[in-house]
This record gives C-alpha cells, sequence and structure tokens, in this order.
C-alpha cells in the first residue's frame, strides 16, 4: 500500500522554509531581508513558479542575488520537483475585488485573492493609477499608508525608502538635546536605528550585537564621543545600555564588540519628573545589563573594536 503525502500549500511552505532560513541565517540579514517577505503563490505549471513580494528593489534584489538558490533547493525538497522562485515588489498591492489595502497578515492572503500573486510587476506607471484610486478606509493611517504605496511607483522613493523610520519626537529635540547635547540625541538616534519597534503593536526588539564604529558612522560623530556618552550617567540611565563582548584568541582575551540595550520611547526629564511630581527609577533595562563594563581607562579605550 502506498503512502500519501499531502504537500503545503503555498502559505505553509513559506513558513517552513522562513523557520529553516532564521536558524542558518544571521540575524541581522533575516530581520532585514527576509522577515517581510510576503509568499504571493504558487502555480503547478509545466515549468512550477513560487512567487514572493519584497517592498521594494532593494529587497527583491538582495535576496535574488543571495538566497534564490537556497530557496529553490528548499522548495524543490517540500514540492518534491524543480521549482522556479520569482520574486517582485508588492509593497501594499490593492485587492482588486474589494478596494481594501492588502494586509499580508489578514487570511485573504491564504484565499490567493491578491492579483499580484498571478501577475507580472507593473509598470510605476500603472502602480501610481492603482495607488490614487479612492479606497473606503479614510483612516489617517489608511492615507498614510497610500502615500507611502504611491511613492514607491518613483525611483526616488525605492532610493529613500520612506517607510523604514523612526519615531522621532519633539520632546526629544526640544527638551532633551540641551541635557545630553545634539552628539547625543544623534548617538541615541543612530541606536535606535539599529532595532525595531512598532508603536501600534508593541513589539520591539531593542538589543543588538555592534560595535562602537558602527554607532559612529551612523551618528556622525567620532569614535571617542560614542565612548564617552555611553559610559555618561544620564545616557546610561536614561537611554543606552551596553555591555563589552569579550573573546578568546591566540593572544588572549580581546574586546569584539558590544551588546546594546536601547531604550526605544523617550523618557521624562529629571526636571519634568520632579514638576509634575512623577519620580521612577527608569529601570526600562533587562537584569543582565545592570552591571556595565567601565571603559573610562586608556587601556580599555584602545582594545574596543573600532
Amino acid at each position: 500500500m502506498g503512502t500519501f503525502v499531502e504537500t503545503p500549500d503555498f502559505i505553509q511552505a513559506w513558513q517552513m522554509i522562513l523557520g529553516q532560513l532564521k536558524v542558518e541565517m544571521l540575524k541581522a540579514d533575516f530581520e532585514t531581508w527576509v522577515k517581510s517577505l510576503i509568499p504571493l503563490g504558487y502555480e503547478n505549471s509545466q515549468q512550477p513558479v513560487f512567487r514572493l513580494g519584497a517592498a521594494n528593489a532593494y529587497g527583491r534584489n538582495w535576496v535574488d542575488a543571495r538566497l534564490k538558490s537556497t530557496i529553490c533547493t528548499m522548495l524543490k525538497g517540500l514540492y518534491k520537483k524543480d521549482v522556479d522562485l520569482e520574486i517582485v515588489v508588492a509593497n501594499g498591492f490593492y485587492d482588486q475585488e474589494s478596494d481594501q489595502p492588502v494586509n499580508p497578515e489578514i487570511d485573504s492572503l491564504s484565499k490567493s485573492k491578491l492579483r499580484v500573486a498571478t501577475e507580472r510587476p507593473k509598470s510605476a506607471a500603472t502602480i501610481d493609477q492603482e495607488f490614487t484610486r479612492p479606497v473606503r478606509d479614510s483612516s489617517p493611517s489608511a492615507k498614510r499608508k497610500m502615500l507611502l504605496e504611491a511613492a514607491y511607483g518613483s525611483e526616488k522613493a525605492s532610493i529613500i525608502q520612506p517607510e523604514r523610520g523612526i519615531l522621532v519626537t519633539n520632546y526629544l529635540m526640544d527638551e532633551w538635546t540641551p541635557i545630553i547635547k545634539h552628539s547625543g540625541v544623534f548617538v541615541v538616534l543612530a541606536a535606535r536605528r539599529l532595532c525595531y519597534w512598532n508603536v501600534g503593536t508593541g513589539e520591539k526588539r531593542n538589543i543588538v550585537e555592534t560595535n562602537m564604529s558602527i554607532i559612529a558612522k551612523k551618528a556622525d560623530v567620532s569614535l571617542r564621543t560614542v565612548k564617552s556618552l555611553l559610559s555618561n550617567e544620564i545616557i546610561r540611565k536614561y537611554f543606552l545600555r551596553y555591555k563589552v563582548r569579550r573573546v578568546m584568541t591566540p593572544n588572549g582575551i580581546r574586546t569584539a564588540g558590544i551588546i546594546l540595550q536601547v531604550r526605544m520611547d523617550d523618557p521624562l526629564t529629571p526636571e519634568d519628573q520632579n514638576r509634575i511630581g512623577h519620580q521612577t527609577d527608569d529601570i526600562w533595562y533587562s537584569p543582565g545589563f545592570e552591571d556595565i563594563d567601565d571603559v573610562d581607562t586608556d587601556e580599555e579605550l584602545s582594545t574596543i573594536e573600532e
């Protein structure tokens, strides 16, 4: 008696591949390039094709150049046949039946209603026309989403990537800048750019393995400034905590960057805490970051990876 093996639908197939890629890839690469990909469909024709949607041309090109052969091998293992991979730019296309913005998380995706799942990439002119059609949802967030999607019809927006941003409040710029100075604000924002925070859902990934030279480059300040700020009492209490990462080498123990924990929201300034009578210890960081390595000595300053 033969054994019946049920092949996965394209949603299940992609979830299996995601799980394997997450284990095999660097976390930063997976979070940046792979996690946001959307499974669009599987065409079981003479030459089977599995389609993925990327948020922009850069993401599509990165995955196509570095992961296409790996994903095709995984697809072959799942479907027991050679499967081609096609990656298209599919950043928020609209469901032609309902005129509602497509949310890649909702169940409609599993029903394969997205027209883009069976189409080739559309021209910029076609995308502009679709993105400027009226939609029923007139909420501010929907209008902002529509504007971002419309912008992706231009080459300029594909370079700027307006949807990839961080929250910067007037409070940080107006109230904290006099306290931590411009260099402090720039370093805080540079650190936040290495992390992820979804204000709407509360999802947060604010612990990152990096080195001080990366923060210095993103903040456009000197490496010594970064080291000084990371050891600053105010910065440590309210914004950034770190641990030095050390590795064993043939020449002994050496530093190899830092593990950084970043506060993604803005705390009240000490003055405002006093003014409203809201005193807080501001213990926003994990227990593992309570004891910060002392990097004030010249020896430590010279050994931290640059």
